[in-house]
């Protein structure tokens, strides 16, 4: 049956709504390319166990190529057990989808039996479709599953898409959230000023996909003009590749961050990890190389931590880049108070178990 968001639980709508941390959920693959189910119930469970509200499977993190290898349900279907057996509070669970029409109600169909509350709609397949073509596109696969929106960045495959699309693509019924991800000011705020004109803001919740900005996107309000007026919007949690290490880390921020929001009190210290975390992310996702090697740069941490076994991405080329892992040791070095290498360390073990 198809779902609608007005069919989600109670808990969950609410959870999304007030924002949380939701990892882009990484593959664990072993040295012959296989999928390590061990090692991806442990990553499910680390990012449980952090504290994360939601779990993003089989998105751009999870590597799109997983369906070519055919692991897309599979690696839906882990997540979500851990998620119903290893906690008993709510947790978001949001299905990467992708592909024409035809393949992306399919994915839907997937995520929406196997039990994920969302879907996050990928359009860099659908590159040279006009806005009409899109929005058919989209209301289409909606009508399968409650909808989150995408902006992916151009530089790993994403389109430009305007305001036009976001005005339409937030007037559709079953969209809940919007993922901002195109890390560029003037498109991020496209997205806002999309809700705002579609009236939608108390439908479609923001989230920050925008890894070289992640500390100001979360604390800084977003004004834009409505009939004559100034109208703010809030990006109220992350869905981030970021995120899918030094996660226990990032829930004490989006905590401290929420808090700061509800009293009033943005203050300097809170603002200056901003530059901080970006210099992080830098290193993670490889932007000396244009993101070539943004979900090795992951796994490299993941893999120092005992995680995973490799750095092994279903593309033999994709690794890392020359000088990346010098630039996370000195990430290490300089940022070391930001990692969660202490609590991975104490529950390693368990997680594997």
């Amino acid at each position: 049956m198809p779902q609608r968001w007005t069919d989600l639980p109670a808990d969950i709508l609410a959870l999304l709504r007030r924002g949380t941390v939701i990892p882009a959920h990484l593959l664990a693959l072993d040295a012959e390319r296989r999928l390590d189910v061990r090692r991806q119930r442990a990553l499910a469970r680390y990012y449980l166990d952090a504290g994360a509200g939601g779990l993003a499977v089989g998105v751009h993190a999870t590597q799109f190529a997983i369906r070519e290898a055919g692991l897309y349900e599979e690696v839906l279907r882990i997540a979500a057990r851990e998620a119903a057996d290893w906690t008993n509070r709510p947790v978001v669970l949001i299905a990467g989808l992708s592909g024409g029409t035809a393949q992306a109600q399919r994915e839907a169909r997937i995520a929406r039996d196997v039990g994920y509350h969302a879907g996050m709609l990928s359009l860099a397949p659908m590159k040279g479709a006009s806005v009409d073509e899109l929005i058919t596109h989209c209301t289409a696969v909606a009508a399968e599953i409650p909808l989150v929106g995408f902006y992916l960045q151009t530089a790993v495959g994403g389109i430009a898409l305007p305001v036009a699309f976001w005005r339409r693509f937030a007037s559709i019924e079953n969209v809940v959230a919007v993922k901002v991800a195109p890390f560029n000011r003037y498109r991020t705020l496209d997205v806002v000023r999309g809700i705002a004109a579609a009236r939608a803001e108390d439908r479609v919740t923001l989230y920050t996909g925008n890894d070289d900005h992640i500390v100001l996107d979360l604390t800084t309000p977003f004004a834009v003009m409505r009939d004559g007026s100034e109208l703010r919007l809030r990006i109220r949690g992350g869905l981030l590749g970021h995120w899918s290490v030094w996660t226990k880390s990032a829930v004490a921020l989006h905590a401290r961050i929420q808090d700061a929001v509800a009293a009033g009190r943005i203050d300097e210290d809170l603002l200056a990890l901003d530059a901080r975390v970006t210099d992080c992310n830098s290193a993670f996702f490889d932007v000396a190389h244009d993101f070539a090697g943004c979900i090795a740069g992951c796994h490299e941490v993941l893999r120092r931590q005992g995680l995973l076994e490799g750095i092994w991405c279903l593309d033999p080329k994709e690794t890392l880049s020359a000088g990346q892992a010098d630039e996370i040791d000195r990430v290490y070095r300089e940022h070391g108070d930001l990692a969660d290498d202490d609590f991975v360390r104490a529950n390693l073990d368990r997680w594997l178990d």
